[in-house]
């Protein structure tokens, strides 16, 4: 196990500890990758990581184990689908020493219902709960490795966002657009996430789906990207317009450059995440557009592009050194055009730093 694996399982045995976990169950997930560098194949065979106060080890089926012994040198409990996993299961458990009267165990929340459940109905009387407190507060404070992967992760996604607005020209499509994007990522060892490119009157939409809008002439454009390398994504968007912006463009870019200001300067530890919010939100509804910003202000980011912490009108999260997040506030007018600017940010040595390195200002294409 490599030393930053060891730090994490010790950093997460001091949660538990702390939390009053006996046992935190995990599936073929971004937790287990984070904790175990594994992401064996998921499907309904059963495969869990198990971790007590004294052992860690994974219930695995057997066809998988020779493979996963590659990444890992934690102890596998196999089963065979001649035999399935109950036994299997009982060992790991023994094994675990936890005592099963009445354990507060900890499950992984995008894992199946079925392997939840196996566990449950092996520990009748425990209480449980998700990995908020233990793994996912572990997670959403990023470690410096985990901020250096990012950061060049956002500097990429730089250089790929500039290379969708240059190839703008009239007749292109959406999809064309995003082609060029996912082809610069590959082209640079990195792994297309998404792209959402919206033309004109599509921006309005939030979560539109890239397709085959041709650009015209006086377009507003919008492009949400990400990819990954090095294990972690990046998230950005940018809007800029094709020959000359339409009515109310500029207005519009003005006040979500200032709601995310806003939103950085009230990025603070020891904040709470909904302050950040609100800053946001105060912004655009003293302008008059508060019914247009109809979603919250951010996401954490992290080996997922969607984690904790969320950043929301109601999100009792207290900020702290590390933690990695959106903030992207956007106003969409239905008909005409949305716009978006989002920064993707990380709260270091007090303050809200912005991991991109390519300015908010609206790019123009030229005819």
């Amino acid at each position: 196990m490599t030393a930053i694996l060891t730090t994490r399982l010790a950093n997460l045995r001091a949660r538990m500890a702390a939390t009053q976990t006996d046992l935190v169950v995990i599936g073929p997930s971004s937790h287990m990758l984070y904790l175990a560098d594994l992401a064996p194949h998921g499907d309904e065979r059963p495969v869990l990581l198990l971790v007590s106060a004294s052992f860690a080890g994974f219930l695995m089926p057997s066809l998988n184990v020779d493979s996963s012994r590659q990444h890992t040198d934690l102890p596998f409990f196999p089963w065979s689908d001649a035999e399935g996993p109950d036994a299997a299961l009982e060992q790991l458990l023994v094994a675990s020493g936890i005592d099963r009267t009445a354990p507060s165990i900890v499950l992984d929340e995008t894992m199946r219902t079925n392997f939840a459940l196996l566990v449950l109905d092996a520990l009748p009387g425990a209480t449980r709960r998700f990995t908020g407190d233990t793994v996912g507060y572990l997670r959403s404070r990023k470690d410096a490795a985990e901020y250096a992967a990012l950061k060049q992760s956002a500097v990429l996604n730089d250089a790929a966002m500039q290379a969708g607005f240059a190839a703008l020209r009239p007749g292109i499509t959406e999809r064309d657009i995003a082609t060029v994007i996912r082809e610069f990522y590959k082209a640079n060892g990195a792994t297309p996430e998404f792209t959402s490119v919206c033309f004109g009157p599509n921006g309005a939409f939030p979560h539109h789906h890239t397709g085959t809008t041709a650009l015209k002439s006086n377009d507003a454009v919008l492009i949400d990207t990400g990819g990954r390398i090095g294990g972690y994504p990046s998230d950005m968007t940018r809007v800029g317009y094709y020959g000359s912006a339409p009515e109310g463009f500029a207005e519009i870019h003005a006040i979500l450059d200032a709601a995310v200001q806003a939103a950085i300067a009230a990025a603070k530890p020891g904040a709470p995440a909904s302050a950040v919010d609100k800053a946001a939100r105060d912004v655009i509804t003293a302008a008059g557009y508060g019914p247009n910003f109809m979603h919250r202000t951010g996401h954490g980011l992290g080996i997922d592009i969607h984690e904790a912490p969320y950043i929301t009108a109601t999100s009792p999260t207290i900020l702290e050194e590390g933690m990695v997040f959106s903030i992207e506030p956007g106003i969409y007018l239905q008909g005409r055009f949305g716009l978006r600017l989002e920064e993707i940010v990380i709260i270091r040595n007090g303050v809200a730093e912005i991991l991109s390195d390519m300015p908010r200002k609206a790019v123009a294409g030229g005819l």
